[in-house]
């Protein structure tokens, strides 16, 4: 509506260079409830009021330069509107603009521009957040472990605990293109990735075999080695199979795999050559969570039970056999990491219940263990965190900022930056232990939503890389997704939540 209405006619441009120039006079100090009541509507108009976003205490108890870090300001350029639009008095600037006065002002080209740049684009696609719904994707009966969009959106991997991987085509009303029976399963599919081109995935259990399988084969149903081949990429060189991989990403040029193991390594496995490229004896416990760190494939982030987060640079690394660095923060075992993908910033999810902001600049070449730092027991497996324990802090913390809010039990919870494209990586959203989606904003710190249906743990959601559209996946088996503003279906009820028993010692 508010496009057709401001189609650049000389009238309607007059007209919205008048309602900026006024907006921008020194009149806009008298204007008192006649403004608020401008702002407030805009502000409905944007969609900003839900009863799934941040409490207005939640807002007011954060503080307003909660990050003081130099991704602030990278994050604020990605995402941030035109100066002169932002503008409202000599050295004064509004933030967040409403939509309605970034299409006047386009329509106006007070940027000089006359049109959006991609930051306009982010602060305007940035306001709709997906939290409308949720919609039923699919529902089984066994624990939903991983749900990823594909690069471009255009598919969606969900693996469960019962062996069923299902890769689902987004643009054709989310039919299941192909359901894939796993092979070898032990305890469950602990992770997937998709390959860049789409054209292979490779998962996980807990075995030191890592599965690949040609998902653009014609036929629907992929029974391991019945109706199609499941080639084994096997990492155990030394005939030992005792260890399981907890975590595997591809390469951005797809011709390498990394993952993550029980048997506290990092492996490489070149496709190419068909073969294992390399072994990290990386950390002192399990190694959950490893990823690149941008495109060039030389980085490797890693996250262990071992409390650390560590940089490897395969440039240099059979010179010295070290890490590049060491980031100290967090209390307990890191969950999960994703990389910013610009080879400097990436965040990590913990077992204290907290997410983390790494500069890979601020790394360590030592470490210090802080087992000494804990002075009670417990097990994230079957036990709630302590009361006691919440209010700790790392003496040698390297982290830029902390997120605080959800809840990382049972499970290694997965966290992401928001898409690039559409957000401008503003945001950080996470399943949680208590059945919700918690979503941040990365510069303020403040929970902006908090998405609520699942009847448990939800342990992986993903982010549309281009439309406002989230989708979460559960220990209650539902896939299910929610988005801005919806599709004209009635939102499925929400679950009721089992009753918890908490353990302490």
């Amino acid at each position: 509506m508010i496009c057709a209405s401001l189609r650049q006619t000389p009238c309607t441009v007059f007209h919205v260079k008048m309602y900026f120039e006024f907006l921008h006079s020194e009149s806009i100090e008298d204007m008192g409830y006649s403004m608020s009541k401008l702002e407030a509507e805009t502000e409905l108009l944007d969609g900003s009021s839900s009863n799934h976003g941040a409490t207005d205490s939640a807002r007011h108890n954060t503080p307003s330069h909660f990050l003081d870090h130099e991704i602030a300001q990278l994050t604020k350029l990605r995402s941030g509107p035109h100066d002169n639009i932002s503008r409202i008095l000599p050295g004064k600037r509004e933030v967040p603009v409403s939509t309605f006065k970034m299409l006047a002002a386009r329509e106006a080209n007070y940027s000089r521009r006359g049109r959006f740049s991609k930051a306009d684009s982010c602060h305007v696609l940035s306001k709709y957040l997906p939290v409308n719904g949720p919609w039923i994707v699919d529902q089984m009966a066994t624990r939903a472990y991983v749900s990823q969009f594909s690069v471009d959106g255009s598919l969606f991997v969900a693996a469960f605990q019962g062996s069923h991987i299902r890769i689902y085509d987004v643009e054709r009303g989310w039919k299941v293109q192909k359901n894939i029976l796993a092979k070898s399963l032990r305890w469950t599919v602990t992770d997937t990735s998709l390959s860049p081109g789409q054209r292979h995935l490779v998962y996980a259990t807990m075995s030191p075999i890592v599965h690949i399988v040609n998902v653009g084969s014609a036929g629907t149903e992929s029974l391991a080695n019945i109706t199609e081949i499941h080639d084994g990429l096997d990492l155990a060189a030394d005939e030992d199979d005792s260890f399981g991989i907890f975590s595997v990403k591809f390469s951005t040029d797809g011709r390498e795999v990394v993952a993550g193991s029980s048997d506290d390594a990092i492996y490489v496995y070149d496709l190419e050559a068909n073969k294992l490229s390399l072994r990290i004896s990386a950390h002192e416990s399990d190694v959950n969570s490893v990823c690149f760190a941008d495109e060039s494939g030389h980085l490797i982030y890693s996250g262990s039970d071992d409390n650390l987060c560590k940089v490897w640079d395969r440039r240099c690394f059979r010179a010295k056999e070290k890490p590049a660095g060491v980031l100290m923060g967090h209390l307990e075992g890191i969950t999960f990491l994703d990389s910013r993908g610009d080879g400097r910033y990436f965040i990590s999810n913990g077992k204290d219940q907290a997410i983390k902001l790494w500069d890979i600049r601020k790394m360590s070449t030592k470490s210090t263990c802080n087992m000494m730092f804990r002075h009670y027991e417990w097990d994230y497996r079957w036990m709630d965190y302590p009361p006691q324990a919440r209010d700790l802090k790392h003496p040698f913390d390297h982290s830029v900022a902390t997120y605080k809010g959800h809840s990382v039990l049972r499970t290694l919870i997965r966290c992401y930056f928001s898409p690039e494209y559409s957000t401008g990586q503003r945001y950080i959203y996470t399943g949680s232990h208590d059945t919700c989606i918690y979503i941040y904003d990365l510069v303020s710190g403040e929970q902006v939503a908090k998405l609520e249906h699942h009847g448990s743990t939800v342990r992986d959601c993903s982010w549309h890389p281009h439309y406002p559209m989230l989708v979460s996946s559960s220990w209650d088996g539902d896939v299910v997704k929610w988005e801005f503003p919806g599709d004209g279906e009635e939102p499925v009820p929400p679950k009721k939540k089992p009753i918890r028993r908490r353990h302490f010692v």
